[in-house]
């Protein structure tokens, strides 16, 4: 079986929120734990949907087909970039995590190359170019950067197997899991409102 399109343009539209983007980053824990507020995941976390940058210096190199000029604006070969946001001070955060979904009929290593060429694009300064609503966020290069990939329950044994050796994270999106995922998010909100009184006290 191949990914189906419905199912990857279902992805897209579910992980354009930001409180459905959190629940997919806490199915792997390190991520979930980079996000500032739980509490205020709006201010907290920005999805963006094929995210565009602004090249610093010109980029030539053979990996990419055609050199990039600097102040170049270019669409990562992404689905999201997730933008951490410290909600109190309105800045960015030093990590950034870059969530490639996976295609139909896209092999492993089309997937893994686009993960390559977004290393290969940020590896000099860069700036990102923000939706109108967060203008007004300062968002230079980050100290890190981190993929994710987000996979089906269609997608190839090999690709999976292939990103397990390259030490790459991933998790299986299971369609119509969404009444599940609603409830885990609702849950993991819950959590980090019960937390919150403890760290006020503390203060």
């Amino acid at each position: 079986m191949t990914v189906q399109q419905s199912h990857y343009e279902e992805v897209l539209a579910r992980y354009s929120r930001a409180e459905d983007t959190i629940a997919l980053l806490r199915r792997h824990r390190p991520y979930l734990e980079a996000i500032p507020s739980l509490r205020r995941p709006n201010e907290s976390l920005i999805p963006i949907p094929f995210p565009l940058i602004r090249l610093h210096d010109s980029i030539a190199q053979d990996g990419l087909k055609n050199s990039i000029g600097a102040q170049e604006t270019i669409c990562l070969p992404c689905e999201f970039g997730a933008i951490m946001c410290e909600p109190d001070w309105k800045i960015k955060t030093g990590i950034e995590i870059f969530i490639l979904v996976h295609r139909p009929n896209e092999e492993l290593s089309d997937l893994l190359l686009r993960w390559r060429k977004i290393q290969v694009l940020l590896a000099k300064g860069y700036e990102w170019v923000m939706p109108f609503r967060y203008r007004h966020i300062f968002c230079d290069a980050a100290e890190r950067i981190f993929p994710l990939f987000v996979l089906f329950d269609e997608t190839p044994e090999r690709v999976r197997r292939g990103l397990s050796g390259a030490q790459l994270p991933y998790v299986i999106e299971l369609m119509g899991a969404e009444e599940l995922e609603t409830e885990a998010l609702e849950e993991l909100f819950l959590d980090a409102e019960s937390e919150q009184p403890s760290v006020d006290r503390a203060d």
